[in-house]
């Protein structure tokens, strides 16, 4: 798409188009629609520097691969997040029919179970690297969501250093993975925790780059559905803390990105 918008432009500014069907070219390519009722956002990476990912959990299995296919024929690289279980499973069981209906030979479905995410990449395609992120998981409960920062992260071009099981019951455990990421010069740290969520607290009050906390709806009690973690981390008084919405893995990682890009020096 970004070569296609290139060309546009090239051919406004040589004259060999008139503004008007630049304007005209450019509308038809805004928009995608696939089998008439799925419209992909073509042009939503160019715009806010993410690209269009499918949210997978309420969706039809055949939705989720259909816009998989084209997203990632356009970039060459796709990625749908909170993928249903049973879809994972279908799609490990029929994976080669569906490659071979589907005529996508040239591309790989990349599945992780913890994360629920499915990516699906052209064989050969490599992402350029955009800077690094740093990411902590409080407990093993919250690996999945802290799977889902790093599945995001990757795709969006971050290297992501990552350590797990480093909560505040046992904080000694911290010390070392955040002297690493420190030393990687990581542009940020996110922090996903459940039951109270006070790792981010504590990881913002040792280091002067920005923490992105991530609440995960993982507790009993009063810390059921990750309310508990949600509010705790709101209601934090350390500085250089921002907060994301519960088990919102991606939009820490593309906030996370973001930051990546503009402070990355080659």
């Amino acid at each position: 798409m970004e070569k296609k918008l290139k060309n546009i432009l090239q051919d406004l500014s040589e004259k060999r188009i008139s503004v008007k069907e630049a304007e005209t070219l450019l509308k038809i390519y805004q928009i995608e629609e696939i089998e008439g009722r799925i419209k992909l956002d073509i042009f939503r990476e160019l715009r806010s520097g993410i690209p269009e990912v499918v949210y997978a959990k309420n969706k039809d299995f055949d939705d989720v691969i259909l816009v998989l296919k084209r997203s990632a024929e356009e970039k060459g690289i796709a990625l749908a997040t909170k993928v249903r279980r049973e879809h994972i499973l279908k799609l490990e069981r029929e994976k080669e029919d569906i490659t071979k209906n589907l005529n996508i030979q040239d591309y790989e479905f990349i599945v992780n179970h913890k994360a629920c995410t499915i990516v699906l990449k052209r064989r050969g395609y490599k992402q350029k690297i955009h800077g690094k992120i740093g990411l902590l998981a409080a407990g093993t409960s919250d690996i999945p969501i802290a799977e889902e920062v790093k599945v995001t992260g990757g795709f969006l071009g971050c290297k992501v250093i990552h350590s797990y099981d480093v909560g505040i019951a046992g904080i000694h455990r911290l010390f070392e993975p955040l002297k690493r990421m420190i030393e990687e010069d990581v542009c940020c740290i996110v922090v996903v925790a459940g039951m109270e969520g006070t790792l981010p607290s504590v990881v913002a009050s040792l280091v002067d780059i920005p923490v992105i906390g991530v609440p995960v709806s993982v507790g009993y009690g009063v810390g059921k559905d990750g309310k508990a973690a949600l509010y705790s981390m709101l209601t934090s008084c350390v500085p250089g803390l921002v907060v994301v919405n519960i088990d919102n893995g991606f939009g820490a990682a593309s906030f996370a990105a973001l930051l990546a890009r503009k402070v990355y020096k080659p």
